[in-house]
């Protein structure tokens, strides 16, 4: 695979397909056997956190022998996704343990990157960077040498960020999710490679939903030329010019050799781009007249994420992707409370724009998806 530069403020280069270090195999000889082929293979770059449970330090293990030496490592922390100690307040001082930390859970000297995890609202941009922030503490650590780059990984609103890259001169990388079913953050990326930020990108097989050959979305892979919706999903991302790498979580072989056989495959021509476009918009939510995801129904007096469980119903019932449905359904952290904690009020029926039957899609979504 032909090597892409990670933005021009780092100077490094990188694969297509990049190690994403949250899913390793809990067996520790079988994880850094396949960390050790994945980078044999050319996946250099690797993105971990103090927050992914035993990953660093697997990681430190999979890294020795020289294999330390062949890849740009990168982890990342901050205290309103994983707070360690009551001190960390996101201050200069509390970053800094929290990258001596990881050094020593890494069993190594210094990092390629260390950067700030998940600025998702001006609160966390300002705490991050106000003067004696997690910025600066990245920074006195680069002095150092402890760190040799920065960046964050980001959830926000893609308009708000378009804001803060102007202003984010320290920032050498940024990390958001793009894949075919969430493609917000495409002014993101193009705004970040026109700044020489070098542009990362988690979940482009959405999380693993993107992974289950529904006869739907198989139907779209099969008139592109792809042989799976897999394939479909990661040479969808590799097909835009402005991404420069994609994490890629792995806990088996055949994970590291599939992304990197479907990449090889090449990027997708501009007709086989435009009959993906079409697809989308023929099956789009306001094409299905199905929920768009406005939020009027909110909040529920339940506490149920409505927006949220509709989006599983329109990708189980217009793109065929039931097992995915069901499989997030089932962590309370993805959809909060389930469907049948409805109160049956009917206050958001009265509020929504397409005037659906939110109730009795409630009730459908916990009958299918919920009951084992």
């Amino acid at each position: 695979m032909k090597l892409r530069p990670l933005g021009t403020r780092s100077g490094f280069q990188v694969n297509p397909v990049s190690i994403g270090a949250m899913r390793f195999p809990t067996d520790v000889v079988e994880a850094v056997g396949l960390i050790r082929h994945a980078i044999d293979c050319g996946l250099v770059y690797i993105d971990t956190s103090r927050g992914y449970g035993e990953s660093e330090f697997v990681l430190g293990r999979a890294l020795k022998d020289g294999y330390r030496d062949k890849v740009i490592l990168s982890s990342k922390c901050s205290p309103w996704v994983k707070k360690v100690q009551d001190g960390d307040d996101g201050s200069a001082a509390s970053v800094r343990r929290r990258i001596e930390e990881t050094l020593v859970r890494l069993e190594v000297d210094y990092l390629d990157f260390y950067q700030v995890w998940n600025i998702n609202s001006p609160e966390t941009w300002a705490t991050a960077t106000r003067r004696g922030g997690m910025v600066d503490g990245i920074r006195a650590a680069m002095a150092e040498g402890l760190v040799r780059h920065t960046g964050f990984t980001t959830h926000e609103d893609p308009q708000r960020l378009l804001g803060y890259l102007d202003r984010a001169d320290w920032a050498e990388v940024i990390l958001v999710s793009y894949n075919l079913l969430q493609r917000d953050y495409v002014a993101v990326l193009a705004r970040a490679h026109e700044l020489g930020i070098g542009t990362i990108v988690m979940n482009p097989c959405g999380g693993g939903c993107l992974a289950e050959n529904s006869a739907v979305m198989m139907s779209l892979a099969r008139e592109v030329g792809a042989a799976s919706v897999a394939e479909l999903a990661l040479r969808y991302v590799y097909s835009n010019p402005d991404v420069d790498t994609m994490l890629c979580g792995m806990t088996r072989i055949s994970d590291v050799d599939d992304s990197a056989a479907a990449v090889a495959r090449g990027a997708f021509t501009p007709a086989q781009l435009e009959t993906i476009e079409r697809f989308f918009r023929e099956h789009s939510r306001e094409k299905v007249k199905f929920c768009t995801g406005c939020n009027y129904c909110m909040p529920c007096p339940a506490g149920i994420n409505i927006p949220g469980i509709m989006g599983l119903i329109y990708k189980d019932r217009v793109l065929g992707l039931r097992r995915s449905a069901m499989a997030e359904y089932r962590h309370e952290w993805v959809i909060g409370r389930p469907a049948d904690q409805c109160l049956k009020c009917g206050a958001c029926e009265k509020k929504c724009t397409q005037h659906l039957g939110i109730m009795a899609e409630m009730a459908y979504a916990h009958r299918t998806y919920g009951v084992k």
